[in-house]
């Protein structure tokens, strides 16, 4: 199959749907299909790009749902995405994240015939999408198979979009992180593992850092060792001098290097506070054999099957972590029994089983939809504009969002056929 893929984020930029579909493409190509990513792409000179790669050009960081997100969506990325599509000819599209404001959005409004959409937030409430998403909804009733990564994903389908969507999982190559080795020359100890933004506040590493006190009560000669992009020198500062010395800070890793940084600790600790659509770092964890103690989060309960495959503790509850760690941390025996059941539990996750289930829906859609000719993607965008005009003026994350959608919109009448 030829099958186009639309990444809504910035390709050299790390994120968990640019390595989705990273991955997802290179499992496709390993089974013979033909693909091709459309992405934003800041630096296109220096960012390695794989072939099958096609930049739409450099993003705009926008201020959307609370955080900021690099979103590619003007009248030039509209002429790139058209062009693509025309060239591509593909027999199947799939989009990530279509109500996100970016290459995926326009791929929606400007594609017709067989397109499957895969939904990876689990933001319950969604002010943006309450602004504008009645602008979508043409574009989005052209997606006739719908994939939700979790739970968690799926509900937000339901409530916001209204349909429904298939649950399959995101994926790990399970063999790259099976048999993993330490990182070299590890101080003795016992080691509990954190990887994840250190700087974004809902992976919870404050609440690790406050468990920490108790936690080398409980186990006097415990190490932490942090692996993650952000500010160091803020983690060291929130760690009491007289237990800096157990916390040593990696700063971000290699995908290489991955595998043996969970290697190198006894228990990986995922103390996230909210917003988890997934957990793909608990399976990655389990997948090396490290037993997991995680937040008692719905997308993680799931992962760890309640429990069997992993420790749930509390949400923000720093006390209780400590506990479970410590106790984790003594139990030799128990920590063979979960690794035993994670490593069985993280089969259902690799991409040969992911991708057999995405290239279903693909065949599923592809039989029963037909391109449906020309799509007048202009008079499309000019409704979305229309009912944006409607949105309100509110100086929030979702008000200005409607402004530079509004501002794009008004340029595209001058700048849509440029190349």
């Amino acid at each position: 199959m030829k099958i186009g893929i639309a990444c809504p984020y910035t390709w050299d930029v790390p994120g968990g749907v640019q390595a989705h579909v990273r991955d997802l493409a290179g499992s496709l190509i390993g089974l013979g299909h033909e693909v091709s990513v459309l992405t934003p792409v800041d630096d296109p000179e220096s960012a390695a790009l794989p072939t099958y790669v096609v930049p739409v050009g450099r993003a705009v960081p926008i201020p959307y749902n609370g955080s900021v997100a690099r979103l590619a969506f003007g009248p030039l990325s509209l002429t790139r995405t058209r062009r693509w599509l025309r060239e591509g000819e593909f027999d199947v599209l799939h989009v990530h994240e279509p109500t996100v404001p970016s290459v995926s959005m326009l791929a929606c409004f400007a594609a017709s015939g067989p397109m499957v959409s895969t939904f990876h937030t689990a933001t319950a409430r969604s002010r943006a999408l309450q602004v504008f998403g009645t602008a979508l909804q043409p574009a989005l009733e052209k997606i006739s198979g719908r994939i939700a990564v979790s739970a968690a994903a799926r509900r937000v389908v339901v409530e916001h979009l209204g349909g429904d969507a298939v649950l399959i999982p995101n994926g790990v190559h399970v063999s790259q992180f099976e048999n993993a080795g330490p990182l070299p020359d590890r101080p003795p100890g016992p080691t509990v593992v954190f990887l994840g933004r250190i700087d974004e506040a809902r992976k919870g590493l404050a609440v690790l850092l406050e468990a920490l006190p108790e936690l080398v009560r409980r186990v006097p000669d415990v190490r932490l060792l942090i692996a993650g992009p952000g500010d160091a020198g803020e983690v060291r500062e929130a760690v009491p001098k007289s237990l800096r010395s157990r916390v040593e800070l990696l700063g971000l890793v290699s995908d290489e290097d991955k595998p043996r940084v969970f290697a190198s600790g006894e228990v990986y600790c995922a103390p996230n506070t909210h917003g988890e659509s997934f957990g793909i770092v608990l399976v990655e964890a389990m997948a090396t054999g490290t037993p997991v103690v995680a937040s008692d989060l719905e997308a993680f309960r799931r992962v760890l099957e309640d429990g069997r495959a992993g420790v749930l503790v509390p949400v923000r509850d720093a006390g209780a972590l400590a506990a479970a760690l410590a106790d984790l941390l003594g139990d030799a025996p128990r920590r063979e029994r979960l690794a035993a059941a994670a490593r069985q539990a993280v089969q259902a996750y690799d991409w040969s089983v992911v991708t057999r289930q995405i290239v279903e829906v693909y065949e599923t859609v592809a039989g029963r939809v037909q391109p449906t000719g020309h799509v007048d993607v202009d008079a499309e965008l000019e409704s979305l504009a229309v009912l944006l005009a409607q949105g309100d003026g509110n100086d929030d994350d979702a008000g200005r969002l409607v402004s530079t959608l509004r501002r794009w919109l008004a340029e595209r009448p001058r700048l849509a056929d440029r190349s």
